[in-house]
């Protein structure tokens, strides 16, 4: 039985260590482990993994590279104060072990020798264990007995951590400590342990998940370490504790890299990548101004980094959308210092302007015992103040203020006053984040103070040192450091108070008559919108420019120019100006017969007025077996009178309807704009030159809309013949009306076809809609139709081909690979199966064996490639909605009927442009809902319109009818 991984130990030699511990993929079981010992000794060839270098990796890979490349590294004051802070921690976890066994009991080695197996010491201390080019220096080891069968170390590694969170890093250096143990012994470790905190807590932590990681990791490792390139530099969070910040900077800076704009993501950095963009300079000349439609007004600012960009670029202050700050009581500025570790907060600072002075109060905490008078103090000094309002920047005086309201709730004598204070607070990063940018690589309180001119009287005055500074002061309770804390803390609020001053400024934008007085402010909304390949009106600054612009027009030279020069042009300009004066011929005259009696009395005795003769002209098309021709009747009519009752009146039965345009042309304009999806334009155009009508630009709209509003009935028919089926094809697609999005949906079985039109994707009419429908609706993998309860297929054509597509993309992907591979296995006796038989159930439920097998192997792949597992997950998601089609008769396994009346709308898309309304759209969507479904049903839409039926079923009958009774009278 092969494994899909087995780990190999080979004969070792400790001192001269010789181990290889590889994975062996049960794909490559051909190959002989001489080879696999081969590769990963010519991988390791003069490497060295250091836990320091896996340390530095987990957080950065270039500090790893650099680390490992042997570059000086600069003096670091946080990184000097933490290796003190560790020794002091380190010092006081060995004596809290050691206190745990006896003297002789205990050890401490410089290195691993083989004589560790057998020894005797319960404990040792501070080891340096190295196997092959892996190297540890493991704090603690202790000796634990294994009560199981398998033989595992009878050590355990320890680690110390100073810290009271243990973070993942923590866990993945412990294992990376185990990992190195388990290649210089071949034998696994139990578990570890963690000691961390003031109080030196144990916490036993289990290896076998952490070990996959911790050998990747070091895979990586030897990777980065046997290229000769090194990995791209990009700054992240950790650069502020870096020895090597100050170097990759300043290297950052010369190349411009995109990383040095705070808060960009990876996955934001590879698209713009992808773009061909590298640099913070050329991402800014890609910021182009939008106009926000009113109806989305109210929806916060989207984050530009290319604006950032463009502010760094320009150093000027760039100002999207309407930034708001509303201050409405008395401000007061905070700032908070704390232990984040420890969740312990020391120092409280408040600046308050009282008249033309400022008045700072600073509430400090020598422990955490003294936590909740500070906080009390505070709330006092707060109630003094008539409205106090809180301004303070960043969440984390946010999280300040909720937590201390929990921790001391009972201390709060007014607790009405705190919430208000939290409600009313103000975050003064909100109206910044998105809408306010300064020409700086973060929207930090630093960088934006120091842009404003404000500086710290200590250089080094920051979050970081402020951290060293108290943890000094605890040991030393030096009243310099102290001071030095206060004066930092006020110094934050001050800075605080001068961002604020300058946003309340920028947000008391000049309207648009006045222009900023400071050219340092760019309000985005005013931008000139540059659209370079566009049809535009040029504007000119001097009007002699204009004039000679105007003059190279193509209608200004044809009609002022060209025509002096050419008889054709004049003879055509003076035929376009005329206009249509000729009447058309009538083709037929028809006089209305009279009415048979009074309307009124019912008498039958009537006389005509022979004065009042009226006439209606009806302007048609005559349509043949092979032509089209104009067809214009003439209908005459008189008024009657009755003797009777002396009553006059005119004819009630009459040949024609209220409009000038009889049935088949009406017909015909709506069979070009609706089935041959011309423009209603066109259809204008082609009406007027074909058949000399004149027609204007509002008749292929108001014939649209009539027609529709006939119509409703039957798409109402339609819809409900598909809620009520047994089978629904859904899908969706977008749509601009008027310059903004909405969505439209189409419901399909094998013989009706319904448009729907919604404002949104959202689902929620589906609900309603398919409330009762108990058949089973076939869709694509968006998850709004998860919701619906009833049996579902998932199209099965849109799951292959995005496994197509990303193995295009992944040509290398194995795994990927094996799992296309095996998914096409399954579908292809499938499809034969239809191809022979049909959807048909009972030839189909064959191949559900073969799914649960399928699913069955799936469910033991470890797969560790992102896609692979992205679509492990999707199968195991969709496992009941793939192979519905195998316990049903006649339902297909793809979405393709939904699909190809989606294709009919996107053509008659491309006819609308985007220039019609809610309405138009609405109208459009009922009349192609009728086109489709005769389609569907084989009947032509031209004929259905021209017979005026509005049942299509009906039409059908009336029209086989017809073609036996010719058929019976033909053969009599």
């Amino acid at each position: 039985m092969h494994h899909p991984m087995a780990i190999v130990n080979f004969p070792r030699q400790v001192g001269n260590t010789e181990i290889a511990v590889l994975f062996l993929d049960h794909s490559a079981k051909q190959r002989s482990i001489s080879d696999y010992l081969t590769d990963f000794r010519i991988r390791m060839m003069n490497m060295l993994i250091t836990e320091d270098i896996f340390q530095a990796f987990l957080k950065c890979e270039t500090k790893a590279y650099l680390k490992s490349s042997g570059v000086d590294e600069s003096r670091c004051e946080y990184n000097d104060w933490q290796q003190r802070y560790f020794e002091d921690f380190k010092q006081r976890c060995s004596i809290q072990l050691r206190s745990n066994f006896r003297e002789d009991e205990c050890a401490s080695y410089t290195s691993l020798s083989q004589k560790l197996e057998n020894s005797k010491h319960s404990l040792v201390l501070d080891c340096v264990v190295r196997a092959d080019e892996i190297q540890s220096h493991v704090h603690a080891l202790e000796q634990v007995v294994s009560t199981g069968k398998t033989k595992h170390n009878p050590y355990i590694p320890i680690r110390f951590v100073p810290s009271e969170k243990i973070t993942k890093h923590d866990k993945l250096l412990l294992a990376f400590d185990a990992l190195t143990l388990f290649t210089a012994s071949g034998k696994m470790p139990l578990f570890g342990k963690i000691m961390h905190g003031n109080e030196q807590k144990t916490l036993k932590v289990k290896l076998t998940e952490l070990m996959k990681m911790t050998r990747s990791v070091v895979e990586r490792i030897a990777t980065q370490q046997a290229s000769s390139t090194p990995p791209q530099l990009i700054l992240n969070k950790h650069c502020a504790e870096c020895e090597f910040m100050t170097r990759c900077r300043q290297i950052a800076i010369e190349k411009d890299e995109l990383s040095l704009l705070s808060g960009m993501t990876e996955k934001e950095r590879k698209k713009q990548h992808n773009k061909g963009i590298f640099t913070v300079t050329q991402l800014s000349y890609t910021f182009r101004p939008r106009r926000k439609p009113k109806r989305l007004a109210s929806k916060p600012e989207k984050f530009h980094h290319a604006l950032r960009a463009l502010a760094i670029r320009e150093c000027k202050i760039h100002v999207a959308g309407k930034p708001e700050l509303n201050i409405t009581g008395t401000p007061v500025y905070l700032d908070v210092e704390g232990v984040p570790d420890r969740d312990f907060y020391y120092l409280i600072g408040l600046r308050i302007k009282k008249g033309d002075l400022y008045v700072q109060h600073s509430f400090w905490a020598n422990e955490m015992s003294e936590e909740k008078e500070i906080w009390v103090s505070f709330l006092q000094t707060l109630a003094r103040i008539e409205n106090p309002q809180l301004i303070h920047y960043g969440s984390y005086e946010t999280t300040f203020l909720k937590r201390m309201k929990e921790r001391y709730g009972e201390a709060i004598e007014n607790p009405a006053f705190v919430d208000q204070l939290i409600a009313g607070s103000v975050n003064l990063l909100s109206p910044i984040y998105a809408q306010i940018y300064f020409p700086t690589y973060s929207n930090g309180l630093k960088e934006i103070a120091q842009y404003l001119k404000f500086k710290w009287s200590d250089n080094a005055a920051s979050g970081l040192n402020a951290l060293i500074w108290r943890y000094e002061w605890e040991s030393s309770k030096d009243s310099n450091l102290k001071q030095k804390l206060v004066t930092y803390n006020a110094e934050d609020c001050e800075a605080l108070e001068k961002v604020a001053n300058a946003v309340a400024q920028l947000c008391q934008r000049p309207s648009e008559v006045e222009k900023p007085q400071d050219d340092n402010i760019v309000y985005t909304d005013s931008m000139e919108r540059e659209y370079p390949f566009r049809f535009k009106k040029n504007n000119f600054l001097l009007p002699e420019m204009k004039y000679i612009n105007q003059a190279a027009y193509w209608d200004y030279q044809r009609d002022k120019i060209y025509i002096r020069s050419s008889n054709l042009l004049n003879r055509v300009s003076r035929k376009s100006t005329k206009g249509h004066t000729k009447s058309l011929p009538i083709n037929k005259v028809v006089e209305c017969p009279p009415p048979a009696y009074c309307p009124k009395c019912k008498a039958t005795k009537l006389g005509k007025h022979k004065s009042k003769r009226m006439n209606k002209i009806v302007y048609d098309l005559r349509l043949g077996q092979a032509s089209i021709k104009r067809w214009i009747v003439k209908y005459i009519f008189y008024r009657y009178f009755c003797y009777q009752c002396e009553s006059s009146f005119s004819p009630q039965q009459r040949p024609w309807t209220r409009s000038k345009f009889g049935p088949d042309l009406l017909a015909y304009t709506i069979y070009q704009n609706i089935e041959l999806r011309l423009p209603q334009e066109n259809v204008a155009r082609s009406l007027n030159e074909l058949f000399g009508f004149d027609l204007q630009l509002n008749f292929v709209p108001n014939q649209k809309t009539r027609t529709s509003q006939f119509y409703k009935s039957t798409y109402e028919g339609i819809l409900n013949k598909i809620v009520t089926g047994r089978l629904i094809h859904a899908d969706e697609t977008k749509v601009s009306i008027e310059g903004k999005g909405a969505y439209v949906w189409v419901f399909t079985n094998l013989e009706e076809v319904a448009y729907y039109y919604t404002e949104t994707r959202e689902g929620d009419f589906l609900q309603e809609l398919l409330q009762k429908f108990k058949g089973v609706l076939v869709s694509d993998f968006y998850a709004v139709y998860d919701s619906i309860n009833c049996p579902q297929q998932k199209c099965l054509i849109h799951l292959v081909r995005d496994l197509n597509g990303d193995l295009l993309e992944q040509p290398f992907n194995e795994e990927l690979k094996e799992l296309v591979r095996e998914f096409a296995m399954l579908m292809k006796p499938m499809i034969e199966t239809v191809d022979r038989f049909g959807l048909k159930s009972r030839f189909l439920r064959k191949h559900k064996v073969f799914v649960v097998r399928f699913y069955k192997k799936l469910s033991k792949r470890d797969y560790q490639s992102e896609t692979a597992i992205k679509y492990k997950k999707r199968f195991e998601k969709n496992r009941d909605k793939l192979f519905t089609f195998l316990d049903h008769d006649d339902v297909p396994w793809n979405n393709n009927n939904s699909e190809h009346a989606i294709k009919a709308f996107a053509t008659l898309r491309k006819a609308i442009g985007g220039a019609s309304s809610d309405k138009g759209i609405r109208e459009y969507l009922t009349l192609l809902s009728v086109c489709e479904t005769c389609k569907y049903k084989g009947v032509s839409f031209l004929k259905f319109l021209r017979s005026g039926e509005k049942d299509i079923d009906e039409f059908i009958k009336k029209t086989s009818r017809a073609k036996r009774d010719s058929l019976s009278l033909g053969s009599g």
